[in-house]
C-alpha cells in the first residue's frame, strides 16, 4: 500500500513495532489507516497492481480491515495499475462497498451492504445506527451469538427514522427531494410502462434529452408518457442536462401531445426538474415560448392528462408538462416558481438565506393541497421513496390508474372544460 502522504499524517499508527520486521509494520500501518478512517469517515486510499486473484482481491489492505471500511460505510479510493475483470482502463477508481463487492473474496460477499445508502445531513442519528448494525452483522459472521443485539438496534434504528420523517421542515423535504438515490423518470417507465417506444426530436431543431417522451401501455392500455429525466450518474447526467430541459424538449412534448389528441390517447406526465434551461442558446430559440406552448397544449387536450411531481417541481419547466385534469404530488416532493437559493439571492441579496426562504415559500405537497393546486399526495415509504423505489412505483402506479378511472367517462369537452376550471380556481381561492 502507498497512503496517500496526507492520509499517511493523519493516520500513523501510535504503537511501536518491531523495526526489524517489515511485515509488521505494514500491517499496523493497514489496520491504523482503516481504524482512523472509519472513526473520521475519510476516504480510504489504497494500489493494487495486480490484474486479478487474491492480491486485488484484498485491495492490500487485508481481509479484516476490508471489512470493517466495507461495514463502516467507508469509501475506497483504489488505484489500480492493469485492467482487471472488473475494472477497464482505469488508472483511479472511485467506489464504494457496492462495487467493492465484485473484488472481495466469496466469504465475505453475503457480510456486504446491498447497497451504499447516501444519508442527509439530518439522518446522521440514523447513520450511527446502522453502521452500528453492520458492524455488528460482521462480528455475527464470525459466530458470535448477537441476534438480539442486532435487531434491537433495527429497531432503534427504524423508529429513528420514523420520528424524524414525522415532522420534516420544508428545508429538509427540499433535500429529501433532490436525493440522488430517489425514484427518476426512467425508474418509474420500467415499472409501469411496457413496451415503451420513445420518440426523438421537435422536427424544428433537434433532440433533447432532459426531457423523455414517448408511447408505451400502462397496465395494457396505449398511452402517451413524457417526463423529465434527471440521470443517475455522471455519464448521464450530462447527457441529460440534470433533467433541465431546453426549447426542443418542450416543442417535442407538443408534438407528442398533438399525437395523443389525434389518437385519442390519454397523456401522462412526470416532473422532476429545477427548472427549464437557462442557458444563452436556448433563449435565442425561444425558451419562454415553448413552455407557454407547452402549456397551452395540456390545456387544449380533449383526452385525460394526468401529472407526477415525483421530486423537484420548479418554475415553467414544472408547469409546462403538469397543466392536468389530475396533479398528483410524492410526499416529499416540492412545487414552487422559483428555487429556494435563488429566491434567497433575489431577497436577500445572499445566497446563504435558502434555508430561511424554503421554510417560508409554501413548496412541500401539504401546502399544495392545501391550496388546491393539487389533487392528492402519494405517501412515500418511511425515510423517504430512495429507501424503497419498487414500493414508492407500484403506489405511483395506483393512483395513476385510480385517477384515469375517474375521468374515463367524460367526454373530451367535459375534460377539457374540467381542467381549465380546476386551474381558473386556483387564482380565484388564492385571491
Amino acid at each position: 500500500m502507498r497512503p496517500l502522504s496526507r492520509l499517511r499524517e493523519r493516520v500513523g499508527e501510535r504503537v511501536s513495532p518491531q523495526r526489524d520486521n517489515p511485515q509488521e509494520v505494514k500491517a499496523l500501518t493497514r489496520a491504523g489507516a482503516c481504524h482512523r478512517a472509519r472513526l473520521r469517515r475519510d476516504p480510504l486510499g489504497a494500489t493494487s497492481p495486480a490484474s486479478g486473484g487474491g492480491e486485488a482481491n484484498r485491495l492490500d489492505f487485508g481481509h479484516i480491515s476490508a471489512e470493517r471500511a466495507v461495514a463502516s460505510r467507508l469509501i475506497w479510493l483504489a488505484s489500480h495499475e492493469h485492467t482487471s475483470q472488473t475494472i477497464e482502463e482505469a488508472k483511479l477508481l472511485f467506489t464504494t462497498p457496492t462495487s467493492f463487492r465484485s473484488l472481495a473474496p466469496s466469504p465475505y460477499i453475503e457480510l456486504m451492504p446491498d447497497q451504499m445508502r447516501s444519508y442527509l445531513d439530518f439522518e446522521k442519528p440514523v447513520a450511527e445506527l446502522d453502521s452500528k448494525v453492520d458492524e455488528l452483522r460482521m462480528l455475527a459472521a464470525s459466530g458470535t451469538d448477537i441476534a438480539e443485539e442486532i435487531g434491537r438496534i433495527e429497531d432503534k434504528a427504524a423508529q429513528a427514522l420514523a420520528d424524524l420523517y414525522l415532522n420534516l421542515t420544508p428545508w429538509q423535504k427540499m433535500l429529501v427531494a433532490r436525493h440522488p438515490q430517489r425514484p427518476h423518470f426512467n425508474d418509474f417507465i420500467k415499472g409501469l410502462i411496457t413496451e415503451f417506444t420513445p420518440l426523438a426530436g421537435d422536427r424544428k431543431f433537434g433532440e433533447d434529452e432532459a426531457l423523455v417522451a414517448g408511447f408505451g401501455r400502462f397496465r395494457g392500455e396505449p398511452i402517451c408518457v413524457m417526463g423529465q429525466e434527471k440521470g443517475d450518474s455522471t455519464e448521464s447526467r450530462i447527457r441529460h442536462n440534470f433533467g433541465m430541459a431546453r426549447p426542443e424538449g418542450y416543442r417535442k412534448c407538443v408534438r407528442l401531445m398533438e399525437m395523443a389528441e389525434r389518437f385519442g390517447l390519454p397523456v401522462l406526465s412526470l416532473a422532476d426538474s429545477a427548472g427549464a434551461y437557462p442557458g444563452i442558446g436556448a433563449e435565442e430559440r425561444g425558451q419562454a415560448e415553448a413552455i407557454a406552448r407547452s402549456t397551452d397544449a395540456c390545456l387544449a387536450l380533449t383526452v385525460p392528462n394526468v401529472a407526477i411531481i415525483t421530486g423537484e417541481g420548479m418554475s415553467g419547466g414544472a408547469i409546462a408538462i403538469t397543466t392536468a385534469n389530475r396533479v398528483l404530488m410524492l410526499e416529499h416532493a416540492i412545487y414552487s416558481v422559483i428555487s429556494p437559493e435563488a429566491a434567497s439571492s433575489i431577497l436577500w441579496r445572499d445566497g446563504t438565506k435558502a434555508q430561511e426562504a424554503a421554510n417560508n415559500m409554501k413548496i412541500t405537497a401539504q401546502d399544495m393541497l392545501r391550496f388546491g393546486v393539487i389533487d392528492s399526495i402519494l405517501k412515500e415509504p418511511v425515510g423517504g421513496a430512495h429507501r424503497d423505489p419498487a414500493a414508492m412505483i407500484a403506489t405511483t402506479g395506483d393512483a395513476i390508474a385510480k385517477a384515469f378511472d375517474e375521468l374515463r367517462g367524460l367526454d373530451g369537452d367535459a375534460i377539457r372544460k374540467q381542467r381549465r376550471q380546476k386551474f381558473l380556481d386556483i387564482g380565484r381561492k388564492l385571491g
